[in-house]
């Protein structure tokens, strides 16, 4: 069995994410843990995320608490593209293959694993983008251009953030500016 795993520490508040990227079921698993200060308390949040060989969401659960607020969410991607939140459809998410749990770097893995960017490419990802706090799914524009080995140009328009990356071999984020550091 394949197992990558990051500790990361939160720059902007306290706070830490701990994940593992398992290979399984003709795919990859990301299972992980974030507690960190919100604006309406200690968060402590545990994920799963799952996809398939070529690095399309399935599926992802997020439960835990922010403040005072238990959280059970559960993300599905239907074959045909389709989103659901707790079994739901939710419209305007055509288009997006990826999740991106807002709470975590681990989640940017996936769409640097799938569009695979050589250096000196770079390409928009609109992704399902979840909104912990709300516990809503939007979609979320981010741009990504390879430098290097490395190092990304990465690009969310929504909230103004825009930062070169630092990304493992595996694909995990090690340095994202201003928001988590790997631990050693």
């Amino acid at each position: 069995m394949d197992i990558d795993t990051m500790l990361w520490r939160r720059l902007n508040a306290p706070g830490h994410d701990a994940c593992r990227l398992v290979r399984r079921d003709g795919g990859w698993r990301l299972e992980g843990a974030a507690t960190f200060r919100h604006e309406d308390g200690p968060a402590c949040l545990a994920y799963e995320v799952d996809c398939d060989g070529e690095w399309r969401t399935r599926e992802g659960v997020v439960h835990g608490w922010v403040g005072a607020r238990p959280l059970d969410l559960r993300i599905g991607r239907t074959p045909d593209g389709t989103w659901t939140l707790n079994g739901r459809i939710v419209p305007y998410l055509n288009g997006c293959i990826d999740l991106d749990l807002g709470f975590t770097p681990a989640t940017n893995l996936f769409q640097l694993r799938r569009v695979a960017l050589q250096v000196g490419q770079a390409t928009g990802v609109a992704v399902a983008w979840l909104d912990v706090p709300v516990g809503t799914l939007d979609t979320l524009h981010q741009r990504y251009e390879r430098r290097t080995a490395k190092l990304y140009w990465y690009e969310a328009p929504r909230f103004e953030y825009s930062a070169c990356l630092q990304v493992s071999a595996v694909g995990f984020v090690e340095k994202y500016p201003n928001l988590w550091e790997a631990e050693t």
